[in-house]
């Protein structure tokens, strides 16, 4: 198999992983709606942060990892020897946070937003 279709295939299997891991979360934050307040903390533990507003409460969780990516090296011939080369390391950064909001001490809908969100 040439390289671009492995890559190809690499990265159809990433995004259908994430799909599935979107469709996972989504599912598991929305028996969260239409329950008292006090089960969601029950359950997701205390917000990072809150805010009401217009009798509208919001919570706020966050979830938050860094991945290190490995440097990848390369050879390259050149005169006299092989050269070395490559990738560094690289820092990713992913965050998710789940707003949900609370009208009348019960939860209504949930937003997410981020990079790690599935």
């Amino acid at each position: 198999m040439c390289r671009g279709t492995l890559l190809a295939l690499a990265v159809t299997a990433w995004a259908a992983g994430c799909t599935n891991q979107l469709a996972e979360r989504q599912a598991y934050l929305s028996r969260f709606i239409g329950q008292p307040e006090s089960v969601l903390v029950q359950q997701m533990g205390v917000p990072a942060r809150s805010f009401e507003t217009g009798g509208v409460r919001y919570l706020a969780y966050d979830e938050h990892r860094i991945d290190i990516v490995p440097s990848v090296p390369t050879f390259a011939p050149y005169y006299m020897g092989w050269y070395g080369a490559g990738f560094p390391p690289q820092v990713i950064e992913w965050k998710c946070e789940t707003t949900f909001e609370v009208t009348g001490g019960t939860v209504k809908s949930f937003t997410l937003r981020g990079n790690a969100c599935g």
